[in-house]
């Protein structure tokens, strides 16, 4: 992967977008930006609509009423976007074969393979275990082998959905070390945490959900050292919004 200018498929945005189930609103009328930077980082209760919003952005479910663009364009969601999912599935083989799956699934020519697995592998911390079964692997390297086949893709977004769930200190460190780097090469993420001390660590900008909502959004700093409003200074601050 290099560095490239910012990405054609961004800025990604959401118009007065509603997601309803049934008579359920899970998303809100929300009006959003993903712009090229810094991660954007979505936090919020259980239940607040963060994955819903994840999966629409990456183009996987049909919104309601509204709309979203990719870089300007509604007809359908691009190519170079690419999620990891909150418990990713590791196929029936090793770890390098895992990447080589994903690669080829890519496009990516066979004879670039070897290489590519080598540097995604060496990009997540996991260089040396090529050959050992992807489901032998801990919850943390597993995590970090989702985020390499993700990364197979050569995206120009990355949507992560609750990496570091239930992942030890040192296992959420390393994936937190990843979104640095695939960050410092032109890769725009936007994750979804409950862990806030991790919003605090990675985001530029945060956007907070309760019940669908967009409660508050703006840049990190701002969020944290003096929030708009009293959701938001609730959250902060550890106490239910309910």
């Amino acid at each position: 992967m290099t560095m490239r200018a910012p990405a054609s498929d961004l800025p990604i945005m959401f118009s007065e977008v509603e997601i309803l189930v049934g008579d359920v609103t899970i998303l809100d009328r929300i009006s959003l930006i993903f712009a090229p930077g810094l991660p954007t980082v979505l936090i919020g209760p259980n239940g607040s609509g963060k994955t819903t919003l994840l999966r629409a952005a990456m183009g996987l479910i049909p919104v309601t009423r509204g709309r979203i663009s990719w870089g300007g364009r509604e007809a359908a969601a691009p190519q170079r976007l690419a999620f990891v999912f909150q418990r990713p599935v590791m196929l029936r083989r090793s770890t390098g074969e895992n990447v080589r799956y994903a690669l080829a699934a890519a496009g990516v020519p066979r004879g670039q393979h070897a290489s590519r697995i080598a540097e995604l592998l060496m990009l997540v911390g996991l260089t040396g275990l090529e050959r050992r079964p992807a489901r032998r692997l801990s919850g943390g390297e597993q995590q970090r082998l989702a985020l390499a086949r993700a990364l197979a893709r050569d995206p120009e977004v990355l949507f992560l959905d609750e990496p570091t769930a239930s992942l030890d200190p040192a296992a959420t460190k390393a994936i937190e070390d990843i979104v640095r780097a695939v960050t410092a090469r032109g890769v725009k993420v936007v994750m979804a945490t409950h862990d806030l001390g991790e919003a605090k660590r990675l985001a530029g900008d945060v956007v907070l959900l309760h019940r669908g909502r967009l409660i508050e959004h703006g840049p990190a700093s701002e969020f944290f050292e003096n929030p708009r409003t009293q959701e938001a200074r609730k959250f902060i601050a550890g106490e239910l919004l309910v």
